[in-house]
Formats: structure tokens, sequence, C-alpha cells
């Protein structure tokens, strides 16, 4: 999936919507980045593909969600029919 334009710009290369994995993001980087996940998150996007798209962990996205107060999804996919 292809990073959104809307993304915020937080890396060293001005053009790539990633971050880098290893720098803590704080302050109003880090508040921009809760908001772009947090309308990613509620536009139906999974916490594995936004993380994929900002270069940043599952844990480190869920985390934002969380603090962002966002509700989270549970867990989906089909179950399984118990044989009778």
């Amino acid at each position: 999936m292809a990073p959104d334009a809307a993304a915020p710009r937080t890396g060293t290369d001005p053009d790539s919507s990633r971050t880098d994995p290893n720098r803590q993001v704080r302050g109003d980087e880090r508040r921009e980045l809760t908001e772009y996940v947090t309308a990613e998150y509620l536009k139906g996007q999974s916490i594995r593909d936004i993380a994929s798209t900002i270069g940043r962990s599952y844990g480190f996205v869920h985390r934002l969600l969380t603090e962002g107060g966002v509700e989270l999804r549970t867990r989906g996919g089909a179950r399984k029919r118990s044989r009778r």
C-alpha cells in the first residue's frame, strides 16, 4: 500500500512520509502523527497497514491510538463453525 500524500513528513528525507523507527517522536510532531494515525484508523485502515505506511511498529501505532483515546476495533476474521 502506498503512503498517503497527507501523511506527516517526519523522516530525514523531506519527500518521505516514513519516520525513522529508532528516533523518539515528541511534542508537536507526536501530536501530528497521532492525529494522522487516528484519522487513518477511523477510516478503516488496520494498525498493521498504518504501521507499514509510516515505517513504525505495530506497538507504536497501537500506543498512539491508545494515547489518542481511540476505541480499538475487535479482532476480525471468519470464525470456524463447529461440526455437529
